[in-house]
C-alpha cells in the first residue's frame, strides 16, 4: 500500500478549494504533524510575509496515525508565521478534531490568501467547500460551537475556530476546538482572524486504515503492555494535564507573575 498524503488548498482570496496528492518519496521525509506542516508552508509562503497580511499561509496537518485506534493519535498541528515572534509558528492541539479531520480525507490542509469576507470551511466526507460566516464573527467559541452544529445538522462535527481575540489580531490568539482543546501557542488565531477565516469544521464516515492490520495490532499490544507498566500513566489519567503542574512548579517553569519567577508558592492549591 503507498503511502500518500491528500493535502487540500483553500485560497480564501478566490473562494476555491483544490486537492493534491503528496508523493510517497515525500510523505516519508515528512511524515505528517509539525514535519508536514512546515514542508508545505515552506513550499508556499513568499519572502517577508506579513503575519497578519494575505500572503501569510496557515496549515493544517495530522499524521500517518491520526484516526486509527492506537493511543495518544489524534493530535493536529498548525504551523504558520507567528504574528507574535516573526519566525515559524507551530502548535499543537488534542480533542476529536485531529482524527474527524483525517476521517473527512485531509491529511492536510493549507489556506492562502485573505477571505472579503469571513467564511468557514465544510469539510465532509472527501468534499470541501467555503460558507458565509457573517453571522458568526463577533460571537465567542460556544455559541458559534453550537450554532454550526445545528446549521449543519450534526451534532457529531468537530469545529476548530477562534473567538473574538482571533478575530481582532490578538498576536497571541489560540484556534480552539471542542471549545476547551487549544493550539495555543504562536498567535496562530491571529492568523485566521486576519484571514477571515472564522472555523474549519469537519465530518467523515471513513476511517483509515492500517496497511498491515496483524502487525497494528501486535503494535498495540505491545504499547498497552508499556502504559500498564508505567505509573505516571493512572496519574495523568486521573488528573490530566493539571497534574504537570506539580513537576513544572518543582523545575522553576512556571510563569508565575507573568514570567518573572519558575515557582509558585501556592501551586498546591490550584
Amino acid at each position: 500500500m503507498a503511502l500518500t498524503a491528500t493535502v487540500y488548498h483553500v485560497n480564501l482570496s478566490r473562494g476555491g478549494v483544490e486537492t493534491t496528492t503528496l508523493p510517497e518519496d515525500v510523505y516519508r521525509k515528512y511524515p505528517g504533524g509539525s514535519a508536514l506542516a512546515t514542508y508545505l508552508l515552506l513550499q508556499a509562503i513568499p519572502k517577508n510575509a506579513d503575519p497578519l497580511g494575505p500572503d501569510n499561509v496557515l496549515v493544517m496537518a495530522v499524521s500517518p496515525l491520526t484516526g486509527l485506534a492506537i493511543s495518544g493519535q489524534s493530535r493536529m498541528t498548525a504551523c504558520a508565521r507567528s504574528p507574535l515572534t516573526g519566525a515559524i509558528g507551530d502548535s499543537q492541539c488534542g480533542g476529536f478534531f485531529p482524527a474527524e479531520m483525517r476521517n473527512a480525507g485531509a491529511d492536510a490542509i493549507v489556506f492562502t490568501g485573505q477571505a472579503p469576507e469571513p467564511v468557514y470551511l465544510w469539510l465532509h466526507d472527501g468534499r470541501a467547500g467555503l460558507r458565509p460566516a457573517k453571522h458568526l464573527w463577533g460571537r465567542v467559541t460556544a455559541d458559534v460551537d453550537r450554532l454550526l452544529k445545528q446549521e449543519l445538522g450534526d451534532p457529531k462535527v468537530e469545529i476548530a475556530q477562534i473567538g473574538p481575540a482571533g478575530e481582532n489580531r490578538v498576536r497571541f490568539a489560540a484556534i480552539m476546538n471542542m471549545v476547551n482543546r487549544a493550539n495555543g501557542r504562536t498567535g496562530l488565531g491571529a492568523v485566521m482572524g486576519a484571514k477571515r477565516l472564522k472555523a474549519v469544521v469537519v465530518r467523515g464516515g471513513t476511517p483509515p486504515k492500517p496497511a498491515d492490520q496483524e502487525k497494528f495490532r501486535e503494535l498495540i499490544k505491545r504499547l498497552k503492555a508499556l502504559q500498564e507498566a508505567n505509573p505516571g500513566i493512572g496519574w495523568f489519567g486521573e488528573f490530566g494535564t493539571a497534574g504537570v503542574l506539580a513537576i513544572q512548579d518543582k523545575m522553576g517553569g512556571l510563569p508565575t507573575r507573568n514570567y518573572t519567577e519558575g515557582t509558585f508558592e501556592q501551586a498546591k492549591e490550584i
